[in-house]
């Protein structure tokens, strides 16, 4: 392995780390957790709280099919 090899290969890691963040947060703030539990209606807490559970199942159905590359 050569030095450029290793240097793209930490850049890719970082990267591939900052993306999932980003996604993570934008997920986050889209599913309702910008606003606090206590000023949420009912209805606005559980339309939070499905959008979670469906981000997580998004994140898991990405990670499985990154598995099968």
């Amino acid at each position: 392995m050569n030095f450029n090899q290793i240097i793209d290969m930490l850049i890719r890691m970082v990267m591939r780390k900052l993306m999932n963040f980003g996604i993570n947060k934008g997920i986050e703030m889209a599913s309702g957790k910008g606003k606090a539990p206590a000023e949420m209606t009912p209805e606005e807490r559980k339309a939070a709280g499905d959008m979670r559970a469906a981000a997580k199942r998004a994140r898991q159905a990405a990670r499985i099919t990154r598995r099968m590359r």
